[in-house]
């Protein structure tokens, strides 16, 4: 997959005052130089072109090596020491890799202190590691006998020091990897039959399709690939490569997950192939969206909610719905178009976000009321105006990210949920979710059904979570990250 370049930011200049550069390349050094004499601080950046070194964040500057190495006799560009970036471990962190070793060498051996059975293997279960193993490595686990108890992905720098793809004596090839892919595949056309309802859906799943800190996305003819692990964002463009003929795809794009500076010990953008467009239009029940490839979150839409948008509409026609934290406006259009509600509004903070709502709308030929506003600022307004609603989704962002989150998480769910059960009109319904994996089912539960007012008869209708084509993995509980709750409150 060749890497495109869309750079679009805006850099402060040495005595204050912005310089624009939009959609322009960079040689590194130039690019360095204008950093290393700013303030570091960048607006909006998306990816970089492949013969460059440097990579471009939010708020800071990180690097990786072309793909490809320079001929040894192409002339390298004099640049000044002052102005050259520092050496780095973390620019070969980056480099992208085949699936599979390209040598027969032994595989770096890790030592695990005790049984071997859950995907995630945490540093405190390890012993020794090789000196040789190397972040994003596979490696061969053994138990402290040195008897080999599978193959994993290792990364010595985060908590999750090895994802393991493979128990057993037999270590994965370009064969098992392809078998991998092929079967998450065949559960979404053969099994699922989704093509035949929406073309966009979740084709790799992580843990429950075999391959843990891996989810991939198919958005008509664009793969988008989401890597929670260093070890499979180094495999991203391969990975992609071997599934783009299976799911008959152009173009892919690989991103990392959310805060894997901090979990995994890198950063990067998101990098798509040449020709790829900035936005692609899918369809789910014959309503269109827009899927923003740069600037969404996550892989760009929300595919694991597309039945609990479909259910939804069944309860909508003729009622007013309300959407919190809309992102997109999913449950709005299809309230509105699939379930022909009087009147739907959608609240989403993210301008981006609310802007490709109000032009989802456009694209199905409907109306919807839009605001970009906090929820939890709309919803107070809402109930001082004495506002009702027959119909509210809340589907709020992740809440709790790591376990120091979860006592505010749950107090967050407790006061989004208390408010929005007051906007329900008298035998209204309240569709609330949560995707925050560290708050189970059970857990979720205790907290909604404490949030309604005093004297206020509710009823749960349905519990559920997210489509099919985002199987739970029996050994991994914690890939049931959706909760859905479908309250009737009287």
């Amino acid at each position: 997959m060749n890497r495109k370049t869309l750079v679009n930011f805006i850099l402060p200049g040495p005595t204050g005052a912005a310089e624009r550069h939009q959609s322009t390349l960079f040689d590194a050094s130039d690019l360095w130089g204008m950093c290393k004499r700013s303030s570091r601080s960048l607006k909006k950046t998306i990816v970089l072109r492949p013969q460059t070194r440097v990579v471009v964040m939010q708020d800071g500057i990180h690097y990786y090596r072309r793909m490809h190495p320079k001929r040894p006799n192409s002339p390298s560009p004099q640049r000044h020491d002052n102005r050259r970036p520092p050496a780095s471990p973390a620019f070969d962190r980056l480099i992208q890799r085949p699936v599979c070793p390209e040598d027969d060498r032994p595989l770096p051996k890790i030592v695990a202190k005790g049984a071997v059975w859950h995907p995630f293997l945490f540093r405190r279960q390890l012993g020794d590691f090789d000196p040789k193993a190397q972040p994003g490595d596979l490696v061969e686990v053994v138990n402290t006998s040195g008897i080999t108890q599978g193959f994993g992905l290792f990364n010595p720098k985060a908590e999750i020091a090895v994802r393991l793809l493979r128990t057993g004596v037999n270590q994965p090839d370009d064969v098992w990897w392809s078998e991998r892919m092929e079967s998450a595949v065949a559960l979404r056309r053969e099994v699922l039959k989704l093509d035949s309802v929406t073309d966009a859906y979740r084709v790799i799943h992580a843990e429950a399709d075999g391959l843990p800190g891996l989810v991939v996305d198919k958005f008509g003819d664009v793969l988008v690939a989401e890597c929670f692990s260093l070890g499979m964002y180094q495999r991203a463009e391969a990975i992609l490569s071997m599934l783009e003929p299976i799911c008959g795809t152009r173009h892919g794009v690989m991103r990392p997950g959310p805060n894997s500076i901090d979990h995994e010990g890198f950063m990067a953008v998101p990098t798509g192939s040449e020709g790829l467009p900035a936005k692609s239009t899918i369809q789910e029940f014959g309503t269109q969206f827009r899927v923003d490839f740069a600037g969404g979150h996550k892989t760009g839409f929300y595919c694991d909610q597309r039945d609990n948008r479909k259910k939804l509409a069944e309860f909508c026609a003729g009622k007013s719905v309300l959407d919190l934290c809309c992102y997109t406006g999913g449950f709005a259009v299809q309230a509105k178009k699939l379930g022909q509600a009087e009147d739907v509004t959608g609240v989403e903070l993210d301008e981006s976000a609310a802007a490709l709502a109000r032009d989802n709308a456009k694209l199905n030929k409907i109306k919807l009321n839009i605001v970009q506003a906090d929820a939890f600022s709309y919803m107070r307004d809402m109930l001082r105006n004495g506002k009702k609603y027959d119909v509210v989704v809340l589907d709020p962002p992740k809440l709790i990210r790591s376990r120091d989150e979860i006592e505010d998480g749950r107090r967050k769910y407790y006061d989004f949920n208390r408010l929005a059960m007051q906007l329900v009109a008298p035998d209204g319904i309240l569709l609330t979710c949560s995707c925050s994996g560290l708050l189970d089912l059970a857990e979720f539960s205790k907290i909604v059904c404490a949030a309604p007012e005093f004297g206020r008869r509710v009823q749960v209708l349905i519990k559920g979570g997210a489509a099919a084509d985002h199987p739970i993995a029996t050994i991994c509980p914690e890939s049931e990250y959706l909760k859905t709750m479908w309250l009737r409150l009287e």
